[in-house]
């Protein structure tokens, strides 16, 4: 591959003829404001064909977002927070279609004893939210989210249609992980695909990394209307002004408060894309990497208000979903705000985008679409 330093329009990095056109749109985006500080990298077979970033880390534009910037992708943790379930699936360790009480066994009340674990994964569980009001205080305190859970009735019947589990996916998958692992999410992250990838994602912040942080800017303008379409409402418990404190940072929430940048991303995500090899080692075994597609839920997400198809830990394309490629066997997600993250296994790519400056148009972001469209014209046809 051919690599050149790229410093027009403050965008710096490395990326191959082949995807220049994602360069293009990426300059356009930080040309026309739509962007402040982002970062964009494109993984084949494992590999960084496109490797960007440029823009600004503050609102105020004043400090230059750096090769190791690092920023809150919300959602995009939740991806993360699957890898560690997918993880102790290929070890044999976890079994995707047994109950959860199975590992947590104080979960199997109140109706929910049918609960598996492949619906905590798939947003099915019938637990989008808590049954009384959280406060961040609540969200930091990882015995009391659980136990509230363990607790609860499922507002669904389980495994019947998807409901977005916005913060309590990690809790759930999290509590999973750490009663076989013995680890929090965060440390079994760190220790069992953080490290052995190299890879810059956290899940639970150090102090000494806080610097290096781009805090999320607020998304102009007054929120959208409700959707008409959702029927099971939840609540919103964080702010963007909530993740700009250290409380936030040290957290492992690990459906929301993950910190990286696109490289760090793909480097981990891009393991799914490739079949489980890395350049360096194996993390999981081709069969394991496409459990993710075994089909969990297809309709109106009950809480989005919006069509979706779950997977096992990820959306996948589908023509009426948010999210469409050309190819059968990909699976994406994205972060409050406008990041995104999509795993291509036929195409072997993985397509990051992470930024600062957040929107309200979620999933549906122009930004992170029209390099997901450039990354396809890139491709060989």
């Amino acid at each position: 591959m051919r690599s050149e330093t790229l410093f027009n329009m403050e965008i710096q990095g490395s990326c191959s003829d082949q995807f220049s056109a994602v360069r293009e749109v990426f300059a356009d985006s930080l040309r026309s404001g739509a962007d402040v500080g982002a970062s964009v990298a494109v993984y084949l077979d494992g590999e960084p064909v496109v490797d960007l970033w440029g823009g600004y880390a503050d609102p105020a534009r004043t400090q230059p977002w750096q090769r190791d910037t690092i920023t809150n992708v919300w959602s995009i943790t939740k991806t993360m927070t699957a890898l560690c379930a997918l993880l102790l699936v290929d070890r044999g360790e976890l079994d995707l279609c047994a109950p959860v009480a199975k590992y947590w066994p104080e979960f199997g009340t109140a109706g929910k004893d049918r609960v598996e674990v492949r619906h905590l994964l798939s947003h099915t569980a019938g637990l989008p939210d808590w049954d009384q009001p959280m406060t961040l205080d609540d969200l930091c305190d990882w015995e009391k989210a659980t136990t509230l859970l363990g607790r609860q009735t499922p507002r669904w019947l389980p495994g019947t249609a998807s409901g977005y589990h916005r913060f309590t996916h990690g809790f759930l998958i999290g509590e999973v992980v750490r009663r076989i692992s013995q680890q929090s999410t965060g440390a079994f992250f760190a220790d069992q695909i953080a490290a052995p990838l190299d890879a810059d994602f956290h899940i639970g912040l150090p102090s000494e990394d806080d610097h290096r942080v781009s805090e999320v800017i607020p998304a102009p303008g007054p929120a959208p209307a409700a959707n008409p379409r959702v029927t099971i409402p939840v609540g919103a418990y964080v702010t963007t002004q909530d993740t700009w404190t250290p409380q936030w940072h040290r957290a492992e929430i690990p459906a929301a408060a993950g910190y990286g940048n696109a490289r760090s991303v793909a480097a981990i995500q891009s393991v799914l894309a490739s079949g489980g090899q890395t350049p360096s080692t194996r993390l999981l075994s081709e069969a394991t990497c496409h459990t993710v597609f075994d089909e969990q839920s297809h309709g109106i997400d009950l809480v989005l208000g919006i069509p979706l198809r779950f997977g096992t830990g990820y959306a996948l394309s589908s023509a009426d979903a948010p999210v469409s490629t050309p190819n059968p066997n990909t699976a994406y997600w994205g972060g409050r705000g406008g990041s995104l993250i999509v795993n291509d296994l036929d195409a072997r790519m993985t397509i990051t985008y992470v930024m600062n400056q957040m929107t309200h148009l979620g999933l549906t972001d122009p930004r992170g679409q029209k390099l997901l469209q450039a990354a396809y014209k890139a491709l060989p046809h």
